[in-house]
């Protein structure tokens, strides 16, 4: 059984148990949390405890992960854009319309099925349907993404992502001219009480920060850099939204006039971390996908 541990700081001393673990794991929601802690797989100073103990400074948080089932989920075979691989990680391209891991209606096709075919070492930290992944991109969002071939490079990945000191650098066209050329989204985002199937900025939310950069303008939209500090749920999308710029083509978030382009204009083409094992620090960057760059060309027209 794979164990992490934690201590609670100042930033998170005085939240709900629940809250605190999903603060501190960004790859537990808060839902997850509150059954592990039900389920005993979560203790605090070796004691198990309720979802609504009050956390206190130097409280020592030990979250421990079940061994992963057998997994049901069936390699598949694809044509994957692998831009580095060794015996810890593994770095691929996902390309638009793609889903990462399996889920009601996405059994087969997904990035994992891919990857499970690729390569038989995958971490099981996250069980049966998402071996490896530490970190997702939407369906409709095309870029890198890391995968961990083993438990020491998942924690190690995952810790990464707690101390924000993942690069992660999204191209995203946004509608609206944004007039000024830098700023910093700083919003709780939270699942939308009207509608769960999406997120959106709420007080005692989870701490989100986007910043971005404009490339360029044009007529009615504009091309923007961000860059995620935390990585929530759809937070790019949410956050662009929430300053009045949402993202071009996004279904779910954008006008209901967009452009028709299969999913919002987000690309994660930087990625950069350090290697679990070596210690050295390594950046990727994949080129825009040639719908975007088409699309591009066709806003400068």
């Amino acid at each position: 059984m794979e164990k992490m541990e934690y201590i609670i700081n100042e930033e998170v001393a005085g939240e709900r148990l629940d809250k605190a673990v999903s603060l501190l794991n960004e790859e537990l929601s808060r839902s997850q949390a509150q059954q592990m802690i039900k389920d005993g797989h979560i203790l605090v100073n070796g004691q198990g405890t309720k979802t609504n103990y009050k956390c206190s400074i130097d409280d020592k948080i030990e979250i421990s992960f079940p061994e992963p089932e057998e997994l049901d989920v069936l390699p598949e075979e694809m044509d994957l854009d692998i831009y580095y691989e060794d015996g810890d990680v593994l770095v691929v391209n996902k390309p638009k319309g793609m889903v990462v891991h399996p889920a009601p209606g996405h059994a087969s096709g997904t990035l994992v099925n891919g990857l499970m075919a690729h390569c038989k070492d995958l971490s099981g930290i996250n069980g049966v349907l998402r071996p490896g992944i530490v970190h997702r991109i939407d369906k409709d969002t095309s870029g890198l993404l890391m995968v961990a071939k083993n438990d020491m490079a998942h924690e190690s990945l995952v810790n990464q992502l707690v101390e924000k000191t993942v690069t992660r650098k999204y191209q995203a066209i946004v509608h609206g001219t944004i007039p000024h050329d830098y700023g910093t989204v700083d919003a709780p985002l939270g699942r939308d009480p009207k509608d769960r199937q999406s997120m959106t900025v709420v007080d005692g939310g989870k701490h989100a920060v986007t910043h971005f950069h404009v490339i360029h303008r044009y007529k009615d939209f504009t091309h923007v850099e961000c860059q995620l500090e935390t990585g929530r749920t759809h937070q790019i999308r949410v956050h662009m939204k929430y300053i009045g710029y949402p993202l071009a083509g996004d279904p779910k978030y954008g006008p209901r006039k967009t452009l028709e382009i299969g999913g919002q204009a987000l690309h994660a083409g930087v990625l950069g971390f350090v290697h679990p094992r070596t210690g050295e620090y390594m950046e990727f960057e994949a080129p825009l996908p040639a719908y975007f760059s088409e699309l591009l060309e066709k806003l400068g027209k």
